[in-house]
This record gives C-alpha cells, sequence and structure tokens, in this order.
C-alpha cells in the first residue's frame, strides 16, 4: 500500500477525546479544526507550566542523499514504541512546506506504518500556519514599498532592502525580479526577488516566540533596509508593521496536535528550512510537549552536520532547552551511496561500498558525541533490500567506534518495529546523563564562531570571504556580539559541494554572504551558491498527485 493509502485507512479518533485522553487537555483550550486536528491556545500551555518536564530526544542523521533516509519516519515509528513501552511520548515535528511536497518529497509526515495523520492535510493547508507566515511577511515588504512611494520619511535606501517577498512554493523563476513597472502609480522600479516562506525571518522568530508579547516584539526588530542618511538600520517598528503582523499571526503562534496512526499524540508546528534557516519545529510546542510527557521525541532537518549543530547552538542555547541524547537515523543504501554506489545500484550488495562510506556516519557520530556532548544511538532504518550480511556490518562499524546501531522496522510494522531501538534509547538515557555542549562560545566574534563550526564540524581547512563580506561580517560581529551564526550551506555533503560525499577533510568553506536577522536573534551565512528558493525538479510531484471524482487525494506520498 502507498503511504497515502495507509494514511486514508488509518482509524482516528477524534482529537479533541484524545487530547483528553493522552494528555489531559480538555476542549477549553483546544481550538478544534475539523475532527482530527487541533491548536492548544497559549491558555492551555501556561496551565500545565507547573508541570515536570520531560526527557528531550533528538532525532538527525548522517548525510542525506537523493535515496531518502526516513528520518521523520523513524521519529513517530520511536515515538509508538515508546509508548508501546508505558512510556508517556510525545512527537515534536515541523510542518511540511508545500515547496518539498510538490517538489521532490511528495510530502513529509512520515511513512509506511509510521506516519502522522491525517496525511493530507497536514501536507497541504493544514491549520493555515504558513498561510499566515506568508501573509504576515508579504504584508511587511507592502509596506516597505508603499512608504517609500509616499515620500520616504525615514530615508530608507531603496538598494539596501534587506527582505524579499515570499512564496511556500519551488519556483526558481521568481528568484531575481524587477518590481514596480508600468509608471508612478505602481510604485518605483527596483530589484527584488522572492524567498520561499519557510526561508522567512517571519517563519524562524514564529519559530522561536514564546509568547504573543514576544512575538510581536522579534516581529518589531526586523531589519527591512538602511537609512540613506546614515545607513542606521531601519525596522519594522519604525514603519509601524509589527502590530498588524502579529494580528495576522496570533492564531497561528498555538501549536497544532494531530496523532500517529498508533493514536499517539503529534505536535506539528512550524518548519524553518535546516540548510538555510534553523530546522526545528516551533520552541512552543516542543516547551509545551515536555510539560505532558516523561519524552518528547523531535527532529532536526537535514544531516547532524546542520540539524543537530543548529538544533542545540541556536534552538537550544535561545530556549534553554536540554536534550538528553541524540537517535542518529542511518541506511545501508545512503552508506553505499557515500561509498561511491550511484543512485541505479544501491540494491545491490556491495559491503567494500558500505565500509567506505561508513566514513560519513562516523564523522557524525563524533561531531555528536564529542562535539555536542551528548550520547547517541543509532538507527537503522530498514529497507527491504538490505541483506543480513550490510546490516551485520553496519553494527560491527558501530560498535568499533563505541556506539550502538540497531535495525528499526517501523516503516514496516509500525511501533512494534521500533521497539527494540526504543528499549535501547531508554536505556541509555537512564545509564547516560550528559549536559550538551555548544560548539562555540556566545562571547566570540562572528568570524571566529563560522571558523570554529566549519574546522570542528565540516572538518573544512580553510574559510574564505571576499573583502565586502569580510568587511559586513566584522560590522555585524561589533553591532551583534552574541548572536549565534546559521550557517547556510547544502545539506548533501559536510562541504559546501554537493558533490563532495563521504566525509571529505581539507576542503574550503566559501562564505558568499551574510545577513542578520535580528528578530530571530541570530545571523545567517551563506556558504557556496546556496539558494533561498529552490526550484522544481525535472520530474516534480506535482505531476502525480490529483483528487478522484469523490474528492480523495492521490499521489502524496
Amino acid at each position: 500500500m502507498s503511504d497515502i493509502s495507509i494514511a486514508q485507512a488509518a482509524k482516528k479518533k477524534p482529537i479533541v477525546a484524545l487530547a483528553q485522553e493522552k494528555l489531559g487537555i480538555y476542549h477549553e483550550h483546544l481550538i478544534p479544526y475539523g475532527h482530527y486536528k487541533a491548536k492548544i491556545s497559549l491558555e492551555g500551555i501556561q496551565a500545565v507550566n507547573h508541570n515536570k518536564e520531560g526527557k528531550l530526544i533528538l532525532v538527525t542523521a548522517m548525510s542525506p542523499t537523493p535515496a531518502g533516509e526516513g528520518k521523520t519516519t523513524t521519529t513517530v515509528g520511536l515515538g509508538d514504541a515508546m509508548n508501546s513501552l508505558g512510556h508517556k511520548t510525545i512527537v515534536c515535528l515541523r510542518e511540511p512546506s508545500l515547496g518539498p511536497c510538490f517538489g521532490m518529497k511528495g510530502g513529509a509526515a512520515g511513512g509506511g506504518y509510521a506516519q502522522v495523520v491525517p496525511m493530507e492535510d497536514i501536507n497541504l493547508h493544514f491549520t493555515g500556519d504558513f498561510h499566515a507566515i506568508t501573509s504576515a511577511h508579504n504584508l511587511l515588504s507592502a509596506l516597505v514599498d508603499n512608504h517609500i512611494t509616499h515620500g520616504n520619511s525615514l530615508s530608507i535606501d531603496p538598494s539596501s532592502i534587506a527582505i524579499k517577498r515570499v512564496v511556500d512554493m519551488n519556483d526558481r523563476a521568481l528568484r531575481n525580479i524587477v518590481s514596480g513597472l508600468g509608471g508612478s502609480a505602481n510604485g518605483f522600479p527596483r530589484e527584488s526577488g522572492f524567498d520561499i516562506t519557510v526561508a522567512s525571518e517571519v517563519m524562524a522568530i514564529f519559530c522561536l516566540s514564546t509568547s504573543i508579547k514576544d512575538l510581536k516584539s522579534r516581529l518589531g526588530k526586523i531589519i527591512v533596509g538602511y537609512s540613506l542618511k546614515n545607513e542606521a538600520a531601519i525596522t519594522a517598528t519604525d514603519l509601524k508593521a509589527e502590530g498588524a503582523m502579529t494580528a495576522l499571526l496570533k492564531d497561528a503562534i498555538s501549536p497544532n496536535i494531530v496523532q500517529t496512526l498508533e493514536n499517539n499524540i503529534a505536535f506539528v508546528h512550524g518548519g524553518p528550512f535546516a540548510n538555510i534557516a534553523h530546522g526545528c519545529n516551533s520552541v512552543t510546542a516542543t516547551k509545551a510537549a515536555l510539560k505532558l510527557g516523561d519524552y518528547v521525541i523531535t527532529e532536526a532537518g537535514f544531516g547532524a552536520d546542520l540539524g543537530a549543530e543548529k538544533f542545540v547552538d541556536i534552538k537550544c542555547r535561545l530556549s534553554g532547552l536540554k536534550p538528553q541524547a541524540v537517535v542518529l537515523v542511518a541506511t545501508v543504501r545512503a552508506l553505499k551511496y557515500h561509498g561511491g554506489v550511484t543512485l541505479g545500484k544501491l540494491t545491490d550488495e556491495n559491503i567494500e561500498a558500505l565500509e567506505t562510506g561508513f566514513e560519513n556516519l562516523k564523522r557524525h557520530v563524533k561531531n555528536i558525541t564529542e562535539h555536542l556532548g551528548l550520547s547517541c544511538i543509532v538507527s537503522i532504518n530498514h529497507f527491504t533490500q538490505d541483506t543480513e550480511a550490510e546490516i551485520s556490518k553496519v553494527i560491527s562499524l558501530a560498535s568499533n567506534i563505541g556506539v550502538k546501531a540497531l535495525v528499526s522496522r517501523h516503516w514496516e510494522l509500525g511501533g512494534k518495529g521500533a521497539k527494540e531501538l526504543a528499549v535501547a534509547l531508554s536505556e541509555l538515557v537512564k545509564k547516560e546523563q550528559r549536559e550538551h555542549r555548544y560548539v562555540y562560545e556566545s562571547e566570540a566574534s562572528l568570524w571566529d564562531k563560522i571558523e570554529t563550526i566549519a574546522h570542528k564540524i565540516y572538518c573544512a581547512e580553510n574559510v574564505m570571504a571576499a573583502p565586502k563580506v569580510r568587511q559586513k561580517i566584522e560590522k555585524i560581529s561589533a553591532e551583534y556580539p552574541l548572536f549565534p551564526v546559521c550557517i547556510a550551506k547544502t545539506q548533501m555533503s559536510f562541504s559546501s559541494d554537493p558533490k563532495l560525499l563521504g566525509a571529505p577533510v581539507g576542503h574550503t568553506l566559501e562564505i558568499t554572504n551574510v545577513q542578520v536577522l535580528a528578530g530571530a536573534g541570530f545571523v545567517v551565512a551563506i556558504a557556496g551558491n546556496m539558494m533561498t528558493m529552490p526550484g522544481l525538479p525535472r520530474s516534480p510531484a506535482a505531476e502525480r498527485i490529483t483528487v478522484d471524482d469523490n474528492g480523495n487525494i492521490k499521489g502524496l506520498f
């Protein structure tokens, strides 16, 4: 059965009753969106603030490949398995972006018998959060252009405008545009472009805010451009924009709850990209789940060099969250791919390539245990083509570097297939109580922060930037000395070259641009040719998605 067929056949329970049964959250604190999805009000979250916090587990992965590794599927399957063992466990995921859903992925709500449902709703419009974020961002963009058109009393330099418009779709034709054509009635002509919504600073702010007040304050700090007079930063507050933006987001900030196929609660809220943003679900959802469960299983996007590093250095640093352990997802076919095997031959047994590709997994383990200071367990996401010899080799190689690896069959068997992983994880958490470490100190200069990540996490030999970029880095470092850094690079490699697989060393990381996100509270450093607006592939998933005559969606997977 396809993922969507499995999801549509699920025996879902009404979410209001399930929230009461599983979480002790009653209807007065729930905002239903139909029968099977709801938001928990901020008042409902405040009501459980006195509860003891559960244990936070991070799911991350080895470097991604075009074959897919199944991080979300593992997160959901592990959550179901932990619940089956009697541990009150809540899964925390990001909301899928329409861009990847209609692009490469075709959906991002798990897979097989480890999914969150209603799958179609979650993958498409859901509760409207992303539409609200898109509207809030584009309102600010419109107010910038409108202010300049009507006299520009703030003396905004049109060439310095720092924000583009956004749309939640992969559309390469919108990366660079000229707006305001057609005469003075249409504003003023200028070069601009679009980013994808999940790259918006509004999305980052949304996922880091903990209250309406915090949200409004952060939105007001967004830098929209700089003054012609003295190059001073012009903010959303200067444009009197933060109030209306907050009005558009006031409902969206409440976390969404849905259920797994096994009727366990999952929070699905927020979704910044992990290569061009920090790649984690909202702080509000994570903190609420910790007050409601014994364990919270959450994921961070892409490989651990991006997701796990940013989870710790940005999300945990800015929120005070403390993860207890890490589950590192790997697949036999991904290991072979990093060992030089082409996509068409990944189903063929190849122990030699697997051993070569294991260097990628080994580096991620080292980064997690040594540089982030966390306990780690490897989950081998099982595929039917995996051979016993290959699986045994992965387990042996992992044992040789001091980490336990287990096969997990959650895709095929649901929570039952991840029970061994759940037992090992609960034992690891009981046995090892570690405190996470940051890769760099908050007081370090921005350039030192970038170099430290590049050297420690990516094993780069050199870091370089053009003189103008380096000058910009020095200026931002002086103005925002304590901000963490989000390095935006390809997810496919430890380097900034997506074709450099395995565990490359001696490469050079080139920083091509840098931007301060004053509202979110971190700096984005773009490495190499990283786009903030993806494009569609040659055969996008959109070509396979349709609706039958009875209104049933087909083709999501």
